[in-house]
């Protein structure tokens, strides 16, 4: 849990733990980093914007798709057709599912994609385009650097403490029965997981995931932040549904990958809907810890949920 909601405040724990996020090789980096590439190689300037034309639209999405495609193909590539790391600090020994009638095309891995790829990167992309629309015809709070530095470099931790609060609401809510029936279950068909599974959802779940962009109607942004915030939400979940806790590269640990929290979730179901930059599960009483006690609650809960 993040040490910033522990009480008294613990001012070193809370330093090495934003130290380690930032500063550190990790997706919150390369979403930064993306996103600066984005902003100044890719983007039309928001005057061309005010328009909805295909041609800064196709660019919105590119600007997505590929980073997306390079980045889950490439862990996949090493993690699991090559087998750099063989099995070391993977969480399930087993190798993505083929021949299963639950997944679409009888393969995890084409499922997977499709639903990442056709719905995942499309929807997230559209939003975008959306907000870029409402903020270059001045119906969303927009600004340009070097306007309001301090707020500027404040919207990046921001944003990520909202997805927080924003996933582990909509997340619950897609663990209500008839709804986790219609879509989520398609994510969660993924009990192994893999970089494809990041972003493999229903479109219905794809709509209520990427409603965390209407935040920009609401605070204001700068189109770099816009960016930063698609790739933190879905090339993040990339490298944490890898199936594996780090990343090894010539014999050497090179990054801390997996999210053992949420692969708990995706074992067990009823548990861990957030993540761990805020304390929400522990806060509502649905926190496992991987213990067999813990075991026990998950199943209880879920027994009494699904009943």
């Amino acid at each position: 849990m993040n040490p910033l909601f522990e009480w008294p405040p613990k001012f070193l724990p809370v330093l090495r733990w934003y130290s380690a996020y930032w500063l550190a090789a990790s997706t919150t980096t390369l979403a930064i980093i993306l996103s600066i590439i984005a902003y100044f190689a890719i983007l039309p300037s928001l005057d061309v914007m005010q328009d909805p034309r295909l041609h800064w639209i196709i660019r919105v999405w590119l600007a997505n798709l590929v980073p997306h495609i390079v980045c889950a193909g490439l862990l996949h590539f090493w993690l699991y057709t090559v087998k750099g790391q063989d099995k070391n600090f993977k969480f399930d020994a087993r190798q993505p599912a083929t021949n299963n009638g639950i997944f679409s095309f009888r393969n995890q891995i084409h499922d997977n994609i499709f639903w990442s790829l056709i719905s995942g990167v499309t929807q997230w992309s559209m939003m975008q385009c959306i907000v870029f629309w409402a903020m270059a015809n001045g119906y969303a709070p927009a600004f340009l650097f070097p306007d309001n530095m301090i707020w500027f470099f404040l919207m990046f931790p921001f944003l990520i403490l909202w997805a927080s609060f924003h996933f582990y609401w909509v997340h619950r809510a897609l663990h209500w029965p008839p709804l986790y029936r219609i879509a989520h279950a398609v994510h969660h068909r993924n009990i192994n997981v893999g970089p494809w599974s990041g972003i493999s959802m229903h479109p219905i779940e794809h709509f209520v995931f990427y409603t965390n962009f209407l935040i920009h109607f609401v605070v204001p942004s700068h189109p770099l932040h816009i960016m930063f915030h698609g790739y933190m939400q879905s090339i993040h979940p990339i490298f944490s549904h890898s199936g594996f806790e780090k990343l090894y590269i010539a014999d050497k640990e090179r990054a801390n990958i997996g999210d053992f929290f949420h692969q708990l979730h995706h074992r067990y179901f009823e548990c861990n809907y957030g993540t761990v930059e805020m304390p929400w599960d522990r806060w509502f009483g649905s926190f496992h810890d991987g213990s067999s006690q813990g075991t026990d609650e998950t199943r209880e809960r879920k027994k009494k949920m699904y009943s």
